[in-house]
């Protein structure tokens, strides 16, 4: 029987071969090691089916000149549509106005409601941020541009704001809460990054598809800083690990980015190949190739009964 569906966006993840410039060479990631017989995520492994989970080169230049932005790439992530092909060109960081009504009804969420699913996206938003959406008079905020809000919102779910952040019912997209702490200066408990993961495990467990975006991958690789971008993938080692050990074990996760980024320090955005992972007991099947082939497999991991 099939258990739940997590689908966790990582923002600006790529794949390129191991290196000096290459921060998955010098971070310690046990879980993702672990998970792929004791390998990275590198280049030279795409393709890689362990017992536990498989590796794949996600194409996010789609033939298209130019280096893949978070906009489109995103947009054709979340809805399965060459979306880059329609645009005419890579766009970014925000999702372009022309194509946010295709993101906001074709988007995995909305058709997996159609479908009778229950789903969820985990990240928590400020209240007064959120608000800012029924303003149709004000300019939004550049961070709900972005694809998971729009899809969210989209689908009913942009919903979780402090109070349930507080009760662990909702995932801050830096992971832990340091950010809605020291920045925002919520009442909010600090936690670790496997809390947090074991948090998002608390969610899916309730719903068939669970979708949680996490941005600081991209926001650390235009910093062109090794440790820095060291110390964001531990956090996300961490926050996998929490949510594995959480997870029944028919559960899914995907593991899925929208352009390279992070993966090579001397450079903001790359052509590499965007990260994609597959763990779980369907992991063996997943043909996943390019940035389009996410959200159909999903929605047909999601028929499987």
């Amino acid at each position: 029987m099939r258990g739940p569906v997590v689908l966790l966006f990582l923002d600006g993840v790529g794949l390129a071969p191991e290196g000096e410039h290459n921060p998955f060479a010098h971070a310690r990631l046990p879980v993702m090691r672990s998970l792929l017989g004791g390998v990275a995520p590198f280049a030279e492994n795409a393709g890689l089916v362990t017992p536990h989970a498989s590796l794949h080169a996600l194409d996010a230049v789609l033939g298209v000149e130019g280096l893949p932005q978070s906009g489109t790439g995103q947009t054709a992530l979340f809805t399965g549509i060459d979306a880059i092909a329609l645009h005419g060109r890579h766009f970014g960081p925000w999702v372009p106005t022309a194509l946010r009504p295709l993101l906001a009804e074709e988007n995995l969420l909305v058709r997996s409601q159609a479908q009778g699913y229950s789903v969820a996206f985990a990240n928590a938003y400020p209240e007064e941020a959120v608000a800012m959406l029924r303003d149709r008079a004000r300019r939004l905020p550049a961070f709900l541009r972005a694809g998971p809000p729009i899809a969210a919102h989209a689908a009913g779910l942009l919903n979780l704001h402090t109070p349930e952040l507080a009760r662990g019912d909702a995932i801050a997209s830096e992971i832990t809460n340091t950010g809605w702490r020291e920045k925002l200066r919520r009442d909010v408990p600090e936690i670790t990054a496997a809390q947090a993961g074991r948090n998002l495990a608390a969610i899916a467990a309730e719903h068939d598809l669970t979708m949680f975006a996490h941005y600081h991958t991209d926001t650390v690789g235009h910093m062109r800083a090794l440790e820095p971008a060291v110390v964001a993938l531990e956090k996300v080692d961490e926050f996998i690990g929490g949510l594995l050990d959480a997870l029944p074990a028919n559960a899914v996760v995907v593991i899925a980015s929208d352009h390279g980024n992070i993966e090579d320090v001397r450079m903001q955005h790359t052509r590499n190949p965007a990260l994609g992972m597959v763990i779980g007991p369907t992991a063996r099947g997943a043909a996943l190739r390019t940035i389009t082939d996410v959200a159909p497999y999903i929605r047909d991991l999601l028929r499987t009964d």
